[in-house]
């Protein structure tokens, strides 16, 4: 089934509460589908990151992914940082998270990015495959760290 993906906007919050709220869910949080929809609100309200949403051709809700804004000082451009991708458990494997993430390269191009970047599980091999099968390189000359504050 093909997956249409488009921005999604306060209009969406509906369909994308529950999934980003499986999403947090997903990671091994609490249900919290008020705090989602707070959350989701701000970014969207404020601009802070483009959601692109997948719907099936009924409408349907199947996944989506969250891009936050970056730069890179030494390259002194604009990058994305690719930080949510989810897709639904009905609509796993139909080709929703290459939607979503062919999607996500088309309109970081449009929006004059010079990257993407993201993130994943040392074991989540299945993502690991998607990505390089869509042309995503690892990282092999840094390292990430984070500092839990």
């Amino acid at each position: 089934m093909t997956s249409l993906v488009r921005p999604a906007t306060l209009h969406d919050l509906d369909a994308l509460v529950p999934l980003f709220d499986g999403y947090r869910q997903f990671y091994g949080k609490p249900s919290d589908e008020q705090g989602a929809r707070e959350f989701l609100t701000a970014r969207l309200r404020l601009n802070e990151s483009l959601i692109l949403l997948a719907r099936d051709g009924h409408g349907v809700a199947q996944g989506f992914t969250q891009l936050y804004p970056l730069f890179s000082s030494v390259r002194m451009v604009r990058t994305w940082l690719l930080n949510d991708l989810f897709v639904a458990a009905h609509a796993r494997r139909q080709g929703v998270a290459k939607a979503l993430l062919e999607a996500a390269a088309t309109h970081a191009k449009k929006l004059g990015a010079a990257s993407l970047s993201l993130s994943t599980a040392h074991d989540n091999l299945p993502a690991q495959t998607l990505y390089e099968s869509l042309g995503w390189q690892r990282d092999l000359q840094f390292r990430e760290y984070s500092l839990v504050l």
